[in-house]
């Protein structure tokens, strides 16, 4: 099931609790995204998790720029036009702004719905 969720309570969250609530928030993220696409081959989130862990961070960049694309297809597809939002994603995180990412694909879960 696909929720909305407030980005500012998230990152509040993510941030009091130390990243915990920032892991179950990259989970639900990734599966809201493959529900709203419709995309049924794609990893989990806790796949993604445990892959971005045991790659030292590597993952977790490729699972950005693939979460770019493929918000920029959905939204495509509704005739909303690309954005770029997998460069921007990607930039985010390698810049240290991975929660900024998070935020803005939240906002594109929202308004997805």
């Amino acid at each position: 099931m696909v929720e909305q969720r407030n980005i500012v309570t998230a990152v509040i969250l993510s941030i009091v609790t130390c990243g915990i609530y920032g892991i179950y928030w990259l989970i639900k993220l990734n599966d809201e995204v493959n529900t709203i696409t419709g995309d049924t081959e794609a990893p989990s989130g806790a796949m993604v998790f445990l892959l971005t862990l045991v790659t030292c961070g590597i993952y977790g960049w490729f699972w950005m720029y693939k979460m770019g694309n493929k918000l920029d297809d959905y939204y495509e597809a509704k005739g909303q036009g690309r954005s770029n939002r997998a460069i921007i994603y990607l930039l985010l995180s390698l810049f240290g702004l991975g929660i900024v990412s998070y935020a803005l694909i939240q906002d594109s879960i929202n308004k997805a719905l």
